[in-house]
């Protein structure tokens, strides 16, 4: 029974490989993207780390800064 699912009627070598490489592409994607989003974090940081009240308003109006704000806690 189980060797029946895998195999699928002479299909499963399709499904399968397909399956694996779609897993493959999404593990890829998410690294490449967490990678991005943790240096521009980083150079988000390193540019408004410490911010006297003046530059923290000023940063805080800004379109992506808002964004990148919204899932930061330290600042």
């Amino acid at each position: 029974m189980i060797s029946e699912f895998f195999l699928m009627k002479g299909y499963g070598i399709y499904v399968w490989s397909a399956f694996i490489f779609t897993m493959i592409s999404f593990f890829f994607l998410y690294n490449i993207t967490k990678n991005q989003y943790i240096k521009e974090k980083n150079k988000f940081i390193a540019k408004f780390g410490t911010l006297n009240s003046e530059r923290a308003a000023f940063a805080k109006s800004q379109k992506i800064n808002k964004e990148i704000l919204s899932n930061t806690s330290r600042i």
